[in-house]
């Protein structure tokens, strides 16, 4: 096992000097083409060229002597720290840190970014990188190839974004280029960048921005509870919206942070604002557009981002992006036939009459999910006398699917 392992931090700043002299020691040095070429490299020193990071860590391992690994900005931020301290390797290691890829893309933005969601795109993990841009207002994205700021731009489609593309920060080359998400493939971007994607309308309370206590999105803000009460929403609701149907719905699916939610026939927005407020990304549908104009207001209220597209399903769904979740609020079996073709993890609707849950139930077994169905009464009642003042039954029904992880 090497004697000594350091991991350097680059920025394209001078070395420090616990850098210099770390790698002034070294007998083996790993890191990319422009780290190894550094004049501080010693001549004599095993180059490894890091591609795999688990490979070098492997061979660091083996090694007899001090090893250094060489990574741009801050290597413990989504870094090969995480690799290398990875059980099975052994090693024992000091960080000498560096500004972080996304502490300088805001540096040179002049924006402050402890309000920000940070996320790691790649090809695997690009749709859900594109979700918290579409549910949050400000996200950095740290890209990779094949899951740039163009491909960001087109997944983004219909939601309008603001790019801070900085490309290879900490170079001759650096480059800061604002530019709208619709007109990011216009473009050939080089890497490395990072994205910093703005946009949307403010959550109450942050146009002052005077300081919050936790990193990203505040989970303090807004009233407490998943499915808010009926005056949150300016009063009386539609059918399937009561606050007790709305939580069992949203602990049915549990939309979480990354998630695209469906919300169709999303009547005055109630369920579509309560998954949003969860952190989730969320698209309500419906075919009347006052409907679509109260989901607008409430999202406005509550502060939450959403994408209301006006039109009647299913026919509207099929230029949708693919969801995890969905919650059929209307439209019947045929929806949720239209839905259960698309193959989200989970579906949630409900039926006022036990032919209707039948007919749902058989349709999602078919479509390959496990069903559930519960008959929820619910009976409110004022307290002042405990007479009843309102009564709702419906069947609640939800699909798994049970190919993929729920």
């Amino acid at each position: 096992m090497a004697d000594r392992v350091t991991v350097i931090g680059w920025d394209g700043s001078p070395l420090t000097a616990a850098a210099r002299a770390a790698l002034g020691a070294a007998t083996l040095v790993a890191g990319a083409a422009h780290h190894l070429a550094l004049p501080e490299v010693p001549p004599t020193a095993e180059r490894i060229r890091l591609g795999s990071v688990a490979l070098a860590a492997r061979r660091i391992a083996a090694h007899r002597g001090s090893a250094v690994v060489l990574a741009d900005g801050d290597p413990g931020f989504f870094g090969v720290v995480r690799t290398l301290r990875a059980p099975e390797f052994g090693l024992e290691i000091e960080v000498v840190p560096a500004v972080s890829s996304v502490a300088a893309a805001f540096a040179r933005a002049g924006m402050p970014w402890d309000d920000a969601q940070v996320v790691v795109a790649h090809r695997r993990t690009l749709r859900r990188a594109v979700n918290v841009c579409r549910a949050h207002t400000k996200v950095a994205v740290l890209t990779s190839p094949g899951a740039g700021p163009a491909e960001l731009g087109l997944l983004l489609e219909g939601v309008h974004r603001t790019f801070v593309i900085c490309e290879e920060l900490g170079t001759e080359r650096e480059q800061v280029t604002v530019v709208t998400s619709d007109k990011a493939a216009d473009h050939t971007w080089r890497d490395p960048n990072v994205v910093i994607v703005i946009g949307g309308a403010a959550g109450p309370g942050v146009a002052g921005e005077s300081g919050g206590w936790i990193a990203g999105r505040d989970p303090g803000t807004g009233p407490r509870g998943w499915a808010l009460p009926a005056k949150a929403y300016g009063g009386a609701l539609g059918e399937g919206e009561t606050d007790l149907l709305r939580a069992a719905q949203l602990a049915r699916l549990g939309p979480r942070v990354g998630d695209l939610v469906w919300d169709i026939g999303c009547g005055s927005g109630a369920f579509a604002t309560d998954a949003a407020r969860a952190g989730a990304a969320v698209i309500a549908v419906d075919r009347d557009p006052k409907a679509c104009a109260r989901t607008e207001a409430s999202a406005r209220r509550h502060g939450v981002q959403l994408q209301i597209v006006h039109g009647a399903a299913p026919l509207i769904l099929e230029n949708l992006p693919e969801p995890d979740v969905v919650r059929v609020g209307g439209g019947g079996a045929a929806v949720v036939s239209a839905v259960a073709d698309r193959r989200p993890q989970r579906i949630v609707t409900h039926a006022v009459n036990r032919d209707t849950a039948e007919l749902v139930g058989r349709d999602l077994t078919e479509h390959g999910y496990r069903v559930e169905c519960a008959l929820m009464q619910s009976v409110e009642l004022d307290t002042r006398d405990w007479t009843e003042t309102e009564r709702s039954v419906a069947f609640l029904l939800s699909g798994v699917l049970m190919e993929r992880n729920p």
